[in-house]
């Protein structure tokens, strides 16, 4: 299939951003940014729950209940993710639990209410308590939006509401646009998570 020009920037970038991510999690290698490759070890689980200041949000177990400053854990099953019926402002710092799982949920909720079934629902999703589970989670929904993507005929690409993922604006939004969000969704919590990563290894022992 070819990809209509209008596209494949977003596309370039989006394939770029999510190797950049899941080489930062899983390793062995990562770019560094000046075309050198150096050693990245692979996400612990200790690291994945890793709270660097009070107050956190995060993935718990749920009969720990919410973390600090939220009111309910996100989804369904052992573990939910912390949340709050309005994001609270400051907003909180998060793990990297918290991010990976934020950007899976809206990743393969964004891909089933855009070129699935559209039966995807927060309520039934379930976190990931470990991190080897996380990537892999990642890794799968990202090529799931990949592919739908890729999916969405040209005609539609101006068309407002295509999306009817629940949980964002999606209803007031043009394909091109709910694209770019997903982009810049990876770029920033990915640079997030990745920084995460450098204070864990420098973290007062």
């Amino acid at each position: 299939m070819t990809t209509n020009e209008r596209l494949q920037p977003l596309l370039e970038q989006y394939d770029w951003a999510t190797e950049r991510l899941e080489s930062r999690l899983a390793g062995p290698t990562s770019n560094s940014g000046d075309g050198n490759d150096v050693e990245v070890p692979a996400l612990t689980d200790a690291e994945y729950l890793w709270e660097p200041v009070a107050a956190c949000w995060s993935v718990r177990k749920r009969t720990d209940g919410p973390g600090p400053g939220a009111t309910k854990l996100i989804g369904a099953g052992e573990w939910g993710r912390d949340g709050a019926p309005e994001s609270p402002w400051p907003p909180p710092l998060t793990t990297i639990a918290w991010r990976l799982d934020h950007l899976s949920e809206t990743l393969s909720g964004r891909s089933n209410h855009l070129g699935g079934d559209r039966t995807f629902d927060r309520a039934t999703y379930e976190s990931c308590p470990d991190a080897a589970g996380a990537v892999a989670r990642f890794r799968e929904a990202a090529a799931d939006w990949r592919r739908v993507l890729i999916g969405v005929d040209e005609s539609d690409y101006d068309r407002t509401g295509l999306s009817s993922y629940p949980y964002g604006s999606d209803a007031d939004e043009t394909f091109l646009t709910i694209a770019w969000w997903e982009n810049q969704e990876i770029l920033h919590h990915g640079a997030e998570i990745a920084l995460l990563r450098d204070l864990y290894v420098h973290r007062a022992q």
